[in-house]
C-alpha cells in the first residue's frame, strides 16, 4: 500500500484505539494505489520476479515495475507447443533503472524470421519499496510525494464519502443535484506527473 493505515488516521484525526473504519480506509487505500497504478501506467510496489513479454525483435524494453534491481532471465517462444526456453548469455544494459536495452535483437532469440518473429520474456526485480518496511541494499523507498498524495486523495475520499460524485445541490425549492465521478485531486494529478510510464 501506498501509505500505511496509521498515517491515514493520524491525517484524519481519528485516534489509534478508534478501529470503526479501519477496513473502509484500508480499502480505500488499496484502491487508491490501483487507481495511481493505472493513472500512471507502471506498478509502483516492488514486485520480485516481475515478467514482462515483448516483440523478440525489440531491443529497448521499458519496464512496467521501476526501477529495477535485477534483471534475473529472459526467455523465448516461438510456438506454444515449445513454450517458453530460457535464454542464456543474453547481452543487455540497464538505463536509468527504467529501460533493458538488448544490444542487438539476434544476441538472443536464436532462429527467429521475419515470418516467426517470436515473444521474448524478462523476469526481473523492481519498483519501489512501499512505507512501513525500510528499504534493503540496493532497494528504492517509495517517494515522500506519491505517499502524501495518497493520503491526500485517501482523505478527502473519506470526508466526501457521503457525498461522492455531487458536484451540485440545490437545497431549498426542490432537490437539484448534478453527479459526476470524483476526481483527482489537482495536486494529486500534479504528483503523478512525473511518475507516468510513457511508452511509444
Amino acid at each position: 500500500m501506498l501509505t500505511q493505515l496509521a498515517t491515514v488516521k493520524a491525517r484524519l484525526a481519528i485516534a489509534p484505539a478508534d478501529v470503526s473504519q479501519d477496513d473502509l480506509l484500508t480499502r480505500a487505500i488499496e484502491a487508491v494505489g490501483a487507481r495511481f497504478d493505472r493513472e500512471c501506467n507502471r506498478t509502483f510496489a516492488r514486485t520480485v520476479g516481475a515478467t514482462q513479454e515483448f516483440p523478440a525483435t525489440d531491443t529497448e524494453v521499458i519496464a512496467r515495475c521501476y526501477p529495477i534491481e535485477t534483471v534475473t532471465k529472459f526467455e523465448l517462444k516461438t510456438s506454444e507447443a515449445e513454450g517458453w526456453a530460457e535464454q542464456v548469455g543474453v547481452s543487455y544494459l540497464v538505463r536509468q533503472a527504467c529501460v533493458i536495452s538488448l544490444s542487438a535483437a539476434t544476441s538472443f532469440i536464436g532462429p527467429v524470421s521475419s515470418l516467426n518473429p517470436g515473444l521474448a520474456r524478462v523476469t526481473y526485480t523492481g519498483g519501489y519499496v512501499m512505507p512501513g518496511t525500510a528499504p534493503g541494499a540496493g532497494q528504492t523507498a517509495l517517494p515522500a510525494d506519491l505517499e502524501s498524495a495518497a493520503i491526500e486523495q485517501v482523505a478527502v475520499w473519506f470526508q466526501q464519502r457521503d457525498k461522492l460524485g455531487l458536484i451540485r445541490h440545490w437545497p431549498s425549492g426542490g432537490v437539484y443535484s448534478v453527479l459526476t465521478q470524483l476526481p483527482l485531486l489537482p495536486q494529486v494529478t500534479a504528483s503523478l506527473r512525473p511518475h507516468r510510464r510513457w511508452t511509444v
